[in-house]
C-alpha cells in the first residue's frame, strides 16, 4: 500500500519490527563469533549510524567504535559517481584489531571494495563486513559480505538511517520511493 509522508510517496519494504528482529539476531551471532576478541565496530556514515545503535545494543561482548565517511554520491543523486572520497577518516589505528565494518547498503561494491583495500593495508587482524541491505543484483565488484541483514531487489531505498535527497534517515523502516 502507497504512503505518504510530508510529499513523498513510499511503499514499506521491511517494517520495524522485522528490522529489530533481525538486529537482534546479528547481534547475537556477532558475540558468538567474536567471543574474546579486541572487537572494533567501524560504522560507515552517514547511512549506517542507525543500524550501529541498535546493532551495537545487541552485541553482548565488549567492543569499541569509530567512524568512517565517505562519500561515492553527488548531492540529491541516487546514482553513484563512481569516485570514493574520504570525508572521515577513523581516530584510532586498527593495527592488531577485529574490524567489523557496519554498513547499511551494499549495492555495486566499489565503495567496500575501495575502504576495504585502504582499512588492509593498516593490517588489522581481521576485517569483515555486516550490512543491513544487500542489493545483489547490483554487485560489480565481488565483495565478501559476512553478516547481511536482508538481500533486497534492486530499488532504491531510504529511511533507518538511509537518505532521500539527504531527508527521511529518521523513518524507523526501510521504505522505497513510488513514482
Amino acid at each position: 500500500m502507497t504512503e505518504v509522508w510530508h510529499n513523498y510517496s513510499y511503499n514499506t519494504l521491511i517494517d520495524e519490527a522485522r528490522l529489530q528482529v533481525r538486529i537482534k539476531e546479528l547481534g547475537q551471532q556477532i558475540s558468538a563469533d567474536y567471543t574474546g576478541q579486541n572487537l572494533l565496530l567501524l560504522c560507515i556514515l552517514k547511512g549506517g549510524v542507525l543500524f550501529l545503535s541498535d546493532l551495537m545494543r545487541q552485541i553482548s561482548i565488549p567492543h569499541e567504535i569509530d567512524f568512517l565517511a565517505v562519500s561515492s554520491y553527488g548531492r540529491e543523486s541516487r546514482e553513484s559517481t563512481g569516485v570514493v572520497r574520504i570525508l572521515k577518516d577513523l581516530d584510532e589505528p586498527i593495527a592488531g584489531r577485529s574490524v567489523l565494518i557496519v554498513e547499511d547498503i551494499v549495492d555495486t561494491g566499489h565503495t567496500l571494495a575501495y575502504i576495504t583495500n585502504i582499512l588492509q593495508a593498516r593490517q588489522p587482524a581481521s576485517l569483515k563486513i555486516c550490512t543491513l541491505l544487500d542489493k545483489k543484483e547490483r554487485r560489480q565488484v565481488e565483495i565478501p559480505v559476512d553478516y547481511t541483514g536482508f538481500v533486497i531487489p534492486d530499488k532504491f531505498v531510504f529511511g533507518y538511517g538511509l537518505d532521500l535527497d539527504e531527508k527521511l534517515r529518521n523513518l524507523p523502516f526501510i521504505a522505497v520511493a513510488v513514482g
